[in-house]
């Protein structure tokens, strides 16, 4: 620090920097490690932490921990949380407090355990709710928190709360891109992703993937029969037990690819695992009244099926599978590369084809 340089200069320039590292962020862990980062350098703290409200579990639960860490404090810890009724000045929004190792109650307490000689805890207000805390803290023989940090924390917590409101804006803007608005499954959109990721694990390492592609028999009908408010019943309750079943296989996303079109993507499960699967699933849905249950195809690395150089080349085999399912009537899955049909229907439409287009083709073509 130069000699024009006043520690409140510096501090400035720190809640600077803070919000521009805000701004960089576009997940919650990079904004709350930015936000601990920031904070510890603007109130030369030591240590900060962010820890956020559980309100469901009635608990703090710390998010990161950022500078001088004592033993057993992780930079991300997967599940350090704090009893809520440890911590009434939360819930009553006021602050910032300050604490000293001699204080009583759970802040001194903390303090001594940890080795530190103060701190102070400023709440964190995200669309005038209390979302969390900020704590920063000092270690011992370090001058106290004064007066004017105190109102410093203030206005470092209002930038962090900017900072995490864009967070949640940007989570559910993600949400919303990758989610399918009726279900709540992935959209195709997301599974393209997931697909593209897994084809490249397979090629380098091997994995075993594999696609259930299902397709909600008799849609038009209950759409007829009983409105489009029918139909949505109808797919929402698929969509529910395609996401029961496809939890019971590790390392698998459901998603609905639209219409009455949905899929499970499993990555690592054995082929035969994922075959068991989809027939379960299968004869759980041909109980779903008033559908007609669903035409199931199954594509896996794990069978037979050649060469898998992308996704798309998995997808058609799995969508194949499932139109050979449709065409025979069948009451359990298809499976490339266990039946012939399958694949030859994968190989027949001409390169560039849509799936859509394929499936009117070889429909029209058996009259």
């Amino acid at each position: 620090m130069t000699g024009n340089d006043r520690p409140s200069d510096k501090s400035l320039r720190a809640v600077v920097e803070l919000a521009r590292a805000l701004a960089d962020a576009t997940t919650l862990r990079e904004t709350v490690g930015a936000a601990a980062a920031g904070a510890r350098h603007a109130l030369d703290a030591s240590f900060a932490s962010v820890s956020v409200w559980e309100r469901e579990h009635g608990r703090l639960r710390v998010l990161v921990n950022d500078g001088e860490r004592t033993p057993g404090e992780e930079e991300f810890p997967p599940d350090e949380s704090y009893p809520l009724r440890d911590f009434p000045d939360l819930v009553s929004a006021g602050g910032p407090w300050t604490a000293a190792a001699d204080s009583p109650g759970p802040r001194g307490e903390g303090l001594r355990r940890r080795g530190r000689g103060s701190c102070l805890v400023v709440p964190l207000l995200v669309h005038g709710q209390t979302w969390g805390e900020l704590y920063v803290a000092r270690p011992r023989g370090a001058a106290a928190f004064t007066p004017y940090e105190a109102a410093l924390a203030a206005a470092v917590s209002a930038v962090v709360a900017a900072g995490l409101a864009q967070s949640e804006r940007l989570t559910e803007a993600q949400r919303l891109a990758f989610t399918d608005p009726l279900t709540g499954l992935a959209n195709r959109r997301a599974l393209d992703l997931r697909l593209d990721e897994a084809v490249a694990r397979h090629r380098a390492e091997g994995t075993v993937i594999s696609l259930v592609v299902c397709d909600v028999n008799g849609l038009k009908e209950v759409n007829d029969s009983f409105g489009h408010a029918g139909g949505d019943r109808l797919l929402e309750r698929f969509g529910k037990l395609l996401s029961l079943h496809g939890a019971a296989l590790p390392d698998t996303v459901a998603a609905r690819l639209g219409g009455d079109e949905f899929c499970l993507l499993s990555v690592g499960p054995p082929a035969d695992d994922v075959v068991g699967t989809a027939t379960e699933l299968c004869a759980r849905a041909a109980s779903l009244k008033p559908g007609q249950g669903v035409a199931c195809g199954v594509a896996s690395t794990g069978d037979p099926i050649g060469p898998v150089p992308s996704g798309r080349r998995l997808l058609r085999l799995a969508d194949a599978a499932q139109y050979a399912a449709k065409a025979a009537g069948s009451e359990g899955p298809v499976v490339a590369g266990r039946d012939g049909e399958a694949t030859r229907l994968a190989d027949d439409p001409p390169r560039g084809r849509s799936r859509r287009a394929f499936r009117g083709r070889q429909a029209g073509s058996r009259g």
